[in-house]
């Protein structure tokens, strides 16, 4: 029963906060429509006189009544959610390592050690996202394009992404991964449009046309992989069970599976930033809500790209672990180099942001290429520094965006000393991302190195460790104009940002930099999870 709970509530519970959210957004749009019965009628007054009768001015009987306020949504009970996700992966952490998987309902949804530290990843980022959007959201009320019940349908909206995060990594059944990646599309694609305006709405389309492809040749390598499973004599009900497939994988159709793989790998790849589908990125992280943007860079493309983990392993069992390794190392360093290149002739510091998340995936891809315990611990590692580091370097982007009004780097000087809270949280949240210490992009980094040479890839990590440098100092040298310089000559006085913003920015940089001095407490889930990810790769 407790582990159904566990299994079920990192789910249910933003589902539950979602239709509290739908209620409200319903309740706000009734309240400004104003029902024709409470229309005020009009009575004419008619004078009498010699001419006869004459039509006087129109006279309003009654007043319509006021309606009440609209009561806005308490940002704190937001963080629900994210309590509920981090409280059952923090329980489930203690017991699956030492004990081994968790499931329920038929094997449907499954706990391992993966499953659980992406569950802590989404968690923790979620947390900042959300304590992040109250302000974010006071501040587009501020300026006039939100209402409350835009803000309810942004609270519903976000937690239902939450869900299907959740789904997709508590899956154990493929269809029901396939379904939950989904689901991220349909959702994150009214996030992105939330504004409404012209380039918002182009940016959502581009987003569905190019994520759905994906999602198809995604679908279309899982048939593949439901057909290989069927013919190998694996029942109707296991056939997608990843449990099952990863146990039979010896009896598997080589061809079959090759191609199934490969069209998974293009497939999820998309979701993830990767080459080739990956042009969907910039726009729509440049166009999201500030905190729907930290969410998708921080933890849908890694909770996509976890997908590509779990086919890994089977496609490493069926085939060895030389397909999945060209097929990555190739698609990793066609990622690191078109987003170095991009970055260099970046111009907007919300799409630079994004393409510096293409980069890091792209090392991530690397790194899951070579295999083998102590890369795959590199890139779990790297995926949960990243997502941390970005997630504060996107909520300080959008508080910048709405204090000068602009997202060119060229019009931005002196932020620092304009803002210093602001100014200081996004200058280090970009140190945490070039892979400087204390930070844990700096641990992983080392050790995807480490492992790259250890597995005989010494070329492809040279030429990634030249690409990153170029993507780094890109990054560096624009991030440098933005927050260094004199403060502007008609600043009365420095912005405060407030607790209420500056207490996430600062919270997420601090677990960034506690990562990277010991991940002593979470080593024993860490080591758990690298295996079951490379267990076929050694």
């Amino acid at each position: 029963m407790l582990t159904t709970l566990l299994l079920t509530a990192p789910v249910a519970t933003p589902l539950g906060v979602s239709a509290g959210h739908a209620l409200r957004a319903r309740r706000a749009d009734a309240r400004v429509r104003i029902p024709a019965a409470r229309k005020a009628p009009v009575a004419v007054s008619v004078k009498v006189g010699a001419g006869g009768p004459e039509a006087a001015a129109p006279v309003a009987a009654s007043e319509p009544e006021p309606s009440p306020p609209t009561p806005r949504p308490r940002g704190w009970l937001g963080l629900v959610s994210p309590g509920a996700i981090l409280g059952c992966g923090g329980a489930l952490a203690a017991q699956v390592p030492y004990t081994g998987p968790a499931s329920a309902f038929g094997e449907v949804v499954r706990a391992d050690a993966l499953t659980v530290w992406m569950l802590l990843v989404v968690g923790a980022v979620a947390a900042l996202a959300v304590a992040s959007g109250p302000s974010y959201l006071a501040g587009e009320r501020a300026a006039g394009r939100a209402a409350d019940r835009t803000v309810h349908r942004y609270h519903l909206l976000v937690h239902a992404f939450l869900a299907a995060m959740c789904l997709a990594v508590l899956a154990g059944n493929l269809g029901v991964l396939w379904v939950a990646v989904e689901a991220t599309t349909v959702v994150t694609a009214f996030l992105v449009g939330h504004r409404r305006t012209r380039t918002s709405v182009e940016a959502a389309w581009k987003y569905v046309v190019i994520c759905s492809a994906g999602i198809a040749l995604a679908f279309l390598g899982t048939v593949l992989i439901y057909y290989a499973a069927r013919r190998a004599g694996i029942p109707e009900a296991g056939a997608l069970d990843w449990r099952v497939l990863v146990a039979h994988a010896g009896s598997l159709d080589p061809d079959v599976t090759r191609l199934g793989i490969a069209l998974v790998v293009l497939g999820y790849g998309a979701k993830a930033g990767l080459v080739p589908l990956h042009a969907w990125l910039p726009d729509a992280h440049s166009q999201a809500p500030s905190p729907v943007s930290a969410l998708m860079s921080g933890v849908l493309l890694a909770v996509s790209f976890c997908a590509v983990l779990r086919y890994k392993v089977i496609g490493d069992l069926v085939l060895g672990p030389g397909f999945a390794r060209g097929l990555l190392a190739a698609i990793a360093l066609l990622t690191l180099a078109l987003a170095a290149g991009l970055l260099l002739a970046q111009r907007d510091y919300k799409r630079m942001l994004a393409y510096s998340s293409m980069e890091h995936m792209g090392l991530i891809a690397l790194g899951a290429s070579f295999g083998g315990p102590l890369a795959l611990s590199a890139v779990l590692l790297h995926i949960a520094g990243h997502g941390l580091a970005k997630t504060v370097a996107f909520c300080a982007s959008g508080q910048l965006l709405q204090l000068r009004g602009t997202s060119r780097i060229g019009r931005i000087r002196g932020l620092i000393a304009l803002s210093p809270g602001l100014g200081t949280a996004l200058a280090v949240a970009v140190v945490a991302l070039l892979g400087l210490p204390p930070f844990a992009l700096f641990a992983s980094e080392l050790a995807l190195v480490r492992a790259g040479f250890t597995a005989h890839m010494g070329w492809p990590v040279a030429i990634a460790l030249l690409l990153a440098l170029v993507a780094y100092a890109a990054l560096a040298a624009r991030t440098a104009k933005m927050v260094l310089g004199p403060a502007p000559a008609d600043l009365a006085a420095p912005v405060r940002i407030g607790p209420a913003r500056g207490l996430p920015l600062g919270a997420g940089l601090l677990c960034c930099a506690a990562l990277g001095l010991s991940v002593q407490p979470l080593l024993p889930l860490l080591t758990a999870a690298a295996e079951i990810a490379g267990r076929a790769a050694r």
